[in-house]
Formats: structure tokens, C-alpha cells, sequence
């Protein structure tokens, strides 16, 4: 029932968006539990790793690399001329490049897991992207648009290490001490962060209810876009270096969902609430596409799919 409910997560956020435009009111002044739903979202995902996720680094450190190089080279720089060719206001170009900047998403590794890819890699990707992220995204950031608007690093880092780091560390130390006994309440995460980060794309949308018409084609374009490009570079360059259906799969998922709650949290906190909207958009698109995605490979036949 709860496996069934947390894959409807698509659904769940198109129809919030829905009302969070009908009726904004009712959530455009929470915007300050944002970031605590984010903090719950990432300590559930620390609560499904243990150190021999870190080990499956060590062991195939390559694959970790091409995932790192794609995430945090390829798609901040793809948001950013998909947002000059598209010609986004620069609110939103900083949303954009946001959301490449980020690490990858928490929701891909059951999304991996539905389209029969690699888990213990798409876990060991996100972890290190995760971790990579506190640093990487706040430095990207300044890179690209730091010449347009001020961008606080210092800031952003103190914010990734609290939204992200702690949480994560607290959430294996829980599953490292007491994950025997936390069982069941280990089962209710992933619908609890389906929960989570519904609400918080719902105060988005209600946020920026006004402006999300006038600026809804071009920027829906770009979002697509920008996760199609991350899904399919992924995928082709895996294959490129002779890997296995199975990883290229998981190396196109990590890629093209990116953790985009989290691009909305920077955003809220020190740019606009306008740029958030790229992340809640990503938010919602990038969980259609790869729900779409893993319903597809996972017809697929397993002949063949070993990892490289």
C-alpha cells in the first residue's frame, strides 16, 4: 500500500500544484517549513545508507567519477545556455543554474530501483554528490551568475551543511545504532519525503501563483529540456564506455534527477521566490519522466544487464 502510494508521487504533486494555484493563499505564508522539510527528507535518506555504501565507492570509483562529472560539469552548464537561449529573466536563470548545481535527487534511487537499474551505485552516486554538493554548489552558483546578482557562498555552505549534511550523518547514525528496531518506522520514509516534498512544491507554486502563468511555456521548456538533456547524456556517454544497460541506466537517472527540493530551499532563502519555480517545476517534471522512464526499462529483459 505505502510502495503504491509513494509511486503515485507524480500525481500527487501535479494535483497539490493544482490547488496551490487555486488557492495560494492558504500556503504562501509557510515558506519557512521549507527547509525542515528538506532536513526530514534527507535524514530519511541517511537512514537507508550504512559504511558499506561508501565501500562500493572505493570499489568502482570510476563510475562514481563519470556520474560526478555529468552532474556538476554538464548540468549547470547546460541550465545555463538553455536559460540564455531561451532568454529567462535572470531570476530564473539563477533557479536554473540551481538546479544543474545541485546534487542528485533522493527520489532516484526508488526510481532506479523500479526501472531495474544498479541501486547499490545509484545510492553510492548520490551519496558522494550529496556530500560533493555542500561545497560544489554553492561555488557553481558563483561561477555562473555570480556576475549578475550577488550570490552568498559562504552562506549557501553553512545552509548545505545544515540542510543536507547533518541530517544525513544523524540519519545513518540512528540506522547505524537502533536500525534493527526501526524497521517499521524506516518503512515510512519514503512516503513521509513524497509527503514532504509535495508540500514544498506546493508553497512554491502558491508563492509565485502570480507570475507562473506568464512565464509557464518558456520555462517548462526549459525544465524538460534540461532534464532530457541530463537523462540522455547520462545514458549515451555510459554506453559510449561499453557499460551494461543496467549502470547506463542508473548513471542516466542519477544524472537527470537532480535534488531540486534543495535548489528551491537556496533559492527562497537567499535569491527570490521567483527563482525558485525551475526547481519546482523540476520537481514535478523530472518525477513524471523518470516514473515514465523506469516503466519502460523495466520491461526490459535482465539478459545482459550485469554491470561492466
Amino acid at each position: 500500500m505505502l510502495t503504491a502510494l509513494t509511486r503515485l508521487f507524480p500525481v500527487w504533486a501535479l494535483l497539490f500544484s493544482a490547488y496551490a494555484l487555486w488557492q495560494p493563499e492558504w500556503l504562501s505564508d509557510q515558506k519557512s517549513l521549507i527547509v525542515p522539510c528538506l532536513m526530514l527528507i534527507m535524514f530519511g535518506m541517511g537512514m537507508t545508507l550504512t559504511a558499506s555504501d561508501f565501500a562500493y565507492v572505493l570499489r568502482r570509483p570510476w563510475l562514481i567519477l563519470l556520474g560526478v562529472f555529468l552532474q556538476f560539469l554538464w548540468m549547470p552548464l547546460l541550465a545555463s545556455m538553455l536559460s540564455l537561449a531561451l532568454k529567462l529573466p535572470q531570476d530564473l536563470m539563477v533557479g536554473m543554474v540551481l538546479v544543474g548545481s545541485v546534487a542528485g535527487g533522493t527520489a532516484s534511487n526508488v526510481i532506479c530501483y523500479l526501472a531495474r537499474g544498479d541501486v547499490a551505485l545509484s545510492i553510492s552516486m548520490t551519496l558522494v554528490s550529496t556530500l560533493l554538493a555542500v561545497v560544489v554548489t554553492p561555488a557553481l552558483t558563483w561561477l555562473y551568475v555570480g556576475h549578475g546578482v550577488s550570490v552568498p557562498v559562504l552562506d549557501m555552505l553553512l545552509s548545505l551543511l545544515k540542510i543536507v549534511l547533518f541530517p544525513v550523518v544523524v540519519g545513518m547514525t540512528v540506522n547505524r545504532l537502533f536500525g534493527r528496531r526501526m524497521q517499521a518506522i524506516q518503512t515510512l520514509f519514503p512516503l513521509l519525503s513524497v509527503v514532504a516534498i509535495v508540500y514544498v512544491i506546493g508553497i512554491i507554486v502558491a508563492l509565485n501563483a502570480g507570475g507562473l502563468a506568464e512565464m509557464g511555456i518558456t520555462l517548462a521548456l526549459a525544465v524538460m529540456l534540461h532534464n532530457a538533456g541530463g537523462l540522455i547524456s547520462g545514458y549515451g556517454c555510459a554506453r559510449m564506455l561499453g557499460q551494461s544497460p543496467q549502470v547506463s541506466r542508473t548513471i542516466a537517472i542519477e544524472v537527470g534527477m537532480q535534488n531540486s527540493g534543495l535548489a528551491v530551499a537556496l533559492a527562497t532563502q537567499y535569491f527570490t521566490a521567483k527563482a525558485a519555480l525551475p526547481g519546482a517545476l523540476f520537481s514535478i517534471w523530472h518525477n513524471i519522466s523518470g516514473s515514465l522512464l523506469a516503466a519502460w526499462w523495466s520491461r526490459s529483459p535482465r539478459t545482459g544487464d550485469e554491470p561492466a
